[in-house]
């Protein structure tokens, strides 16, 4: 059994494979409603405009979570189908812990739900700019179109990890995980 706070990639992979979620992409029940249920963009979980203390009744309500085609949100189970407000996105990336370096480096990243999820081809890392400001906002898909903020100092972190590229006459900044890069943006 891995650590309960993992900090090798294999105890990270082995908590991913263990991870066990109900298959609510094979679920079709009748839409029943919105509940008055948001996930606010610093990840908090919030029922009637107040935020959820227990993080075991969060860890559940993720584990019921789907992203339509809609572009809605929704908990789903056999028998319902609820639509919930989500901020941002739906899962905030609170921890990385870093293995190796250059083109072998693994990164994985712990959710706030305590979701572990390793950087590579199927779990991509993207970076979104605002068009009025040029803030950034770095995700990561962590599973069935469900993507995590990766919270700000995480985001210094994968900056101070990022290597400069020459490509033409622009200078790009790019991070590596599993052998795959993912572009930060243009310096």
């Amino acid at each position: 059994m891995p650590a309960e706070n993992p900090n090798t990639l294999q105890d990270i992979l082995k908590a991913i494979q263990d991870k066990k979620l109900p298959p609510v992409h094979l679920w079709n029940p009748d839409f029943c409603g919105d509940i008055e249920m948001r996930i606010g963009r610093d990840g908090t979980w919030f029922y009637m405009g107040t935020p959820i203390g227990r993080k075991a009744m969060v860890k559940l309500f993720s584990t019921v979570l789907r992203l339509d085609d809609d572009g809605k949100y929704y908990l789903v189970t056999p028998v319902e189908k609820l639509g919930i407000k989500v901020d941002d996105a739906p899962f905030l990336a609170v921890e990385m812990v870093r293995e190796g370096s250059g083109a072998t480096q693994v990164l994985s990243f712990r959710t706030q739900t305590d979701d572990w999820v390793v950087a590579d081809k199927t779990h991509p890392i993207r970076f979104s700019f605002n068009v009025k400001t040029n803030e950034p906002s770095p995700y990561i898909l962590v599973r069935d179109n469900l993507e995590a903020l990766i919270n700000r100092p995480l985001f210094y972190d994968l900056v101070a990890l990022a290597e400069h590229k020459k490509i033409g006459d622009k200078t790009v900044l790019e991070i590596t995980s599993q052998g795959e890069v993912f572009r930060i943006g243009e310096l």
